[in-house]
């Protein structure tokens, strides 16, 4: 415990020494007059103050008065420090959640299944989000945002069931396919990755920013831009990239390109094996971002008067009752 005004305190010591002193003066100088002064003589008065009940009274007054002059001062004192304030602290270690998250999804034929994954998880995340951005962008031959970065989930999760829905191949062109076919090629994963990374706003605030990328990385044709270009580009604008391959280790050379990719911009890259979903990834990001957001340790001082709050109370009654026993 701690007290906001500690000087408080020691006034209200320093009143109550004052108080018993000028007391016992005038109780000194009374006595003193008492035994100055003739006093009316009463036959026999010491055989009645021998008298065990006469004893009794006295002591049961004395007491009494003891009591009261105790309680005064205890309540005194703990009045003095309910008027100094006491505080008392907490350590905490605040988390920001101001998130970006971009989805960058790769919607070749190859990646149909671990996208609806992607896009069911993220679903059922919105409602635990709060001050978190999220972003979709799918590409193929070709790149197209979906809808930019938001904290509109309403917004989010109509867009996100739309393009889920559109994988179960229903319409003639599917949703996904809209603008991710304007050119040779599929899964061109560099200019995929290096759109995502245009997609972020703000670069002056600061957020936590993170791609989500989902890809098998079997290119099929000539991008724009290597996924190495796409990666030093991402990471010289803050942004971290997760990686979610599912052919990763079936074809080593790929996969450790993609590895590299990833871990260049202080992301990581993932594979999904038979025990390893969506879902587990998604939440190793999170806590990642987490980790990444956690602010300096703080120390919070909070008032905490309620303990002599009811300290006082109590001598307070203690007091009166005592009073009222003694009829002072």
């Amino acid at each position: 415990m701690a007290l906001a005004n500690g000087w408080i305190l020691l006034v209200a010591v320093a009143v109550v020494i004052i108080a018993i002193a000028v007391g016992l003066v005038i109780g000194l100088r009374r006595s003193a007059r008492h035994r100055a002064t003739p006093s009316a003589p009463i036959a026999r008065a010491e055989r009645l103050r021998a008298l065990p009940s006469f004893r009794r009274a006295v002591q049961r007054r004395t007491t009494a008065l003891a009591g009261i002059l105790a309680l005064g001062v205890i309540a005194a004192v703990v009045g003095g420090v309910v008027a100094a304030r006491p505080m008392s602290s907490q350590t905490i270690q605040p988390v920001n959640t101001s998130r970006d998250i971009m989805l960058c999804l790769d919607v070749s034929g190859s990646m149909s299944d671990v996208d609806v994954e992607v896009l069911t998880v993220f679903e059922d995340l919105l409602d635990g989000f709060e001050g978190e951005r999220i972003g979709l962008t799918i590409f193929n031959s070709s790149p197209v945002q979906v809808f930019p970065l938001t904290d509109d989930y309403d917004f989010i999760r109509t867009h996100l069931e739309s393009i889920r829905t559109s994988f179960d191949f229903m319409e003639d062109i599917p949703e996904h396919w809209v603008g991710t076919l304007n050119g040779p090629g599929a899964s061109l994963i560099g200019d995929g990755l290096a759109s995502c990374a245009m997609r972020f706003d703000h670069l002056d605030d600061e957020r936590s920013r993170s791609i989500i990328l989902a890809t098998d990385n079997e290119l099929a044709g000539a991008s724009i831009v290597t996924l190495e270009e796409a990666a030093n580009y991402a990471a010289s604008v803050g942004v971290r990239v997760f990686a979610l391959n599912p052919v990763q280790g079936v074809n080593s050379e790929i996969s450790e390109e993609l590895v590299a990719a990833a871990r260049a911009t202080g992301g990581e890259a993932y594979g999904l094996r038979e025990t390893t979903t969506v879902a587990d990834i998604v939440a190793d990001v999170q806590e990642q971002d987490a980790t990444e957001l956690r602010g300096q340790a703080q120390v919070v001082w909070t008032d905490a008067p309620n303990l002599w709050l009811v300290a006082l109370l109590v001598l307070t009654l203690g007091f009166i009752v005592l009073m009222w026993r003694v009829r002072l």
